[in-house]
């Protein structure tokens, strides 16, 4: 039987979307940090072109986010 499996984006990340080739940073692709409007990665594939690019998360949203997820005490200590 065949079974559809969802990659991790981990993994996603190291395949080429146009041409299917494992990207190896420095040997088949470059990798780049652009700050223009949002901070994100730029991945280009040497081998066809193809360029990837992956949002980076501000500061300020990673803590809201998990000041959200902590539940809130209303006990006090004396």
């Amino acid at each position: 039987m065949a079974a559809k499996i969802n990659l991790p984006p981990s993994i996603k990340r190291q395949i080429c979307k146009s041409c299917n080739a494992l990207l190896v940073p420095g040997d088949n692709c470059r990798v780049r940090i652009k700050q223009k409007r949002e901070p994100h990665v730029v991945i280009t594939c040497l081998s066809c072109g193809c360029e990837t690019r992956i949002m980076l998360k501000k500061k300020k949203e990673k803590i809201k986010f998990e000041q959200d997820n902590q539940p809130n005490e209303t006990s006090y200590q004396v």
